[in-house]
């Protein structure tokens, strides 16, 4: 049975389209919709939900009268949302993938060990990997994990698989978690992995991820460069004068 059988018409549709994204450069045009009401079978609404979902991803840009184009994939995610990096590029439409910069089991440092809730130099497991889209260096990641997740670690593929995916086919879930974003200058060694100039701007995160018994689990640090990768941010408009509050000085 095919994957997508059981799926709802536009979703079918909406990938299969994500895969011909995939294969175009920016600016090439995509069928219409009467195009794929005639090569799928369906309906105008259809078809057009599909591609509006693709739209709503920054995949493609509707330009009306004259069609839908490929636009330069985003690397964007919502700031309150953590997905693997794996299944946020896939749903972006590019293809992700890893370079292992270093595996190993070492004592945690102080910062470390606080971060984790553990004792100083008590063992940690430390991966660094160079995180790709489409070939496209996005992040150098380093994630530190507490010793409980070594046997999964040390032995998961890395490069072509996720971690989070490793450690919840092991049954090590993470659940929530806090992160703090700055922005930071690219050291020469940034550059060198990221493909960019020394001292351009970074968006560093750092996060703390926890299990479903809030354990702490991982402390990771990605450094993405500014150009490349966004966070969207969702908020409420403080309402000042709900809580009493007056504009101007105090």
């Amino acid at each position: 049975m095919p994957p997508t059988a059981g799926l709802p018409h536009y979703r079918r549709i909406e990938l299969a389209l994500r895969e011909r994204v995939r294969t175009l450069r920016p600016g090439e045009r995509l069928p219409s919709d009467s195009d794929l009401c005639r090569e799928f079978g369906v309906s105008r609404m259809t078809a057009r939900n599909a591609m509006q979902r693709l739209a709503d991803d920054g995949l493609v840009r509707r330009v009306p009268g004259r069609g839908t184009f490929v636009v330069e994939p985003p690397a964007h995610r919502h700031a309150d949302r953590l997905m693997a990096f794996s299944q946020e590029m896939e749903r972006l439409g590019r293809r992700p993938g890893s370079r292992l910069l270093a595996r190993e089991i070492r004592p945690a440092t102080v910062a470390e060990a606080a971060a984790l809730g553990l004792r100083p130099a008590e063992p940690v497991v430390l991966v660094r990997r160079l995180r790709l889209a489409d070939t496209v260096p996005m992040a150098i990641e380093t994630a530190v994990l507490t010793r409980r997740t070594a046997d999964v670690v040390m032995v998961a593929d890395l490069e072509t698989g996720s971690l989070h995916e490793a450690l919840a086919g092991a049954g090590l879930q993470l659940r929530r978690g806090n992160a703090t974003i700055t922005a930071e200058a690219a050291s020469p060694e940034d550059a060198r992995l990221l493909a960019i100039r020394a001292g351009e701007p970074l968006l560093v995160e750092r996060r703390v991820i926890a299990d479903a018994q809030a354990r702490p689990v991982e402390a990771t640090e990605s450094r993405y460069p500014g150009n490349r990768y966004a966070l969207d941010v969702r908020f409420e408009v403080h309402d000042g004068a709900r809580d009493g509050a007056q504009d101007g000085p105090s």
